[in-house]
């Protein structure tokens, strides 16, 4: 039997794990690194399936709309951290609210990168990021409060570690999370002591750096093993360009490492194209895996073929700008705005709740008032 952290790239393989979550019993045990979860995130970050189609099918199925309530909305938290995406553009990258309070460096700590923290189950869970590609949302919390608060390190760096590790790697998420736990993006510092994640890890460690009272923890020093940093290098090794194949008689569809929608404008003639941009991927580096990854889930398109190079390399085969603006055809995404032509809006859960909200909460209280009632 395969493991949920197994992640298959096969559509209808896609499809059978979104009829199998448990939306109903997620309340109660998400916060477990064995919790009923969905296992989406690669999927939905991918733009294989969208929120909004994970939505849909939770409010088909025969239950009452407060039991899953609370899986709904956290699957918002994705759109929610999208828009902030698309309205900030790529100052998402600057503190978003508030510098970062108590940061002494912009480095990587060794011991976070390593895995040798000293906090057992911590630890294990970042080799099994590298060896896998996943990380529960919980422990995503306790690296970067171990990080940033105890380690008192600028987000910047170690967020870009993880998203090059990522399956279900995002931007929005990924960079949103960080400046959350941090400080940049609230008011307050997230902190986790040991017994929190001896609760949600299945652990019993004691005396680790983090076995302290949370107002003990906010007030100490750096402890020893956090203060060593190391210099990464991240890169992406992206396929070898094998020229393109179009025909300009046809509109053409880009596809990228955001949008691998097999759905999408699914009958028409045209030529699809997954264009993986070398500068993209320059500012936002990700690992073999993903990249195999993300490979793999394009064969869901039927014809599509993979180019390495810059879209303008496509745009310029249209000739004239009247031409490429017509044929030239992507989904709106705040990492590709520079595509010329037509961009089609993304499926959201609650398109009419746009623009910025300082607050999830109180984007939130704005969205639910489209939820179905019942």
């Amino acid at each position: 039997m395969k493991s949920k952290i197994d992640f298959p790239w096969k559509y209808s393989e896609i499809i059978e794990r979104l009829h199998n979550i448990q939306p109903e019993t997620y309340a109660g045990s998400r916060n477990f690194i064995d919790g009923v979860v969905s296992y989406l995130s690669p999927y939905i970050a991918r733009g294989v399936i969208s929120t909004k189609q994970v939505m849909e099918f939770v409010l088909e199925k025969d239950v009452k709309s407060y039991r899953v309530s609370k899986f709904l909305q956290e699957l918002a938290w994705r759109d929610y951290f999208q828009r902030v995406h698309q309205s900030l553009g790529d100052k998402i990258m600057d503190d978003i609210k508030y510098p970062q309070q108590g940061a002494i460096h912009k480095q990587m700590p060794a011991a976070v990168y390593n895995a040798e923290t000293g906090i057992k189950s911590l630890d294990n869970l970042i080799k099994q990021l590298y060896k896998t590609g996943y990380m529960h949302n919980h422990v995503r919390m306790y690296t970067a409060s171990v990080t940033c608060n105890v380690g008192k390190v600028y987000w910047l760096k170690p967020s870009r570690w993880l998203y090059y590790h990522l399956m279900d790697g995002d931007i929005a998420s990924n960079t949103c999370n960080w400046q959350w736990i941090s400080g940049a993006f609230s008011w307050k510092k997230y902190f986790c002591n040991q017994a929190n994640v001896n609760r949600y890890t299945h652990s019993k460690q004691k005396g680790s750096i983090i076995d302290k009272p949370y107002a003990e923890l906010v007030k100490m020093d750096i402890p020893e093993v956090l203060q060593k940093t190391i210099r990464i290098s991240l890169q992406t090794k992206l396929p070898a360009h094998h020229g393109l194949n179009i025909d300009i008689n046809k509109p053409t569809l880009l596809y990228n490492s955001y949008n691998l929608d097999p759905l999408w404008r699914k009958d028409e003639d045209v030529n699809r194209v997954l264009l993986l941009e070398p500068p993209h991927f320059k500012n936002y580096p990700v690992s073999d895996k993903v990249t195999d990854f993300v490979i793999k889930l394009s064969k869901n398109i039927k014809g599509i073929s993979i180019y390495t190079g810059e879209v303008n390399d496509i745009s310029k085969l249209y000739k004239t700008k009247s031409a490429i603006n017509k044929n030239i055809i992507s989904k709106e995404h705040p990492a590709f705005i520079h595509y010329p032509g037509i961009k089609d809006e993304r499926d959201w859960m609650f398109p009419e709740v746009e623009g910025y909200y300082p607050s999830y909460s109180q984007y939130w209280k704005k969205a639910k008032k489209f939820l179905r009632k019942e």
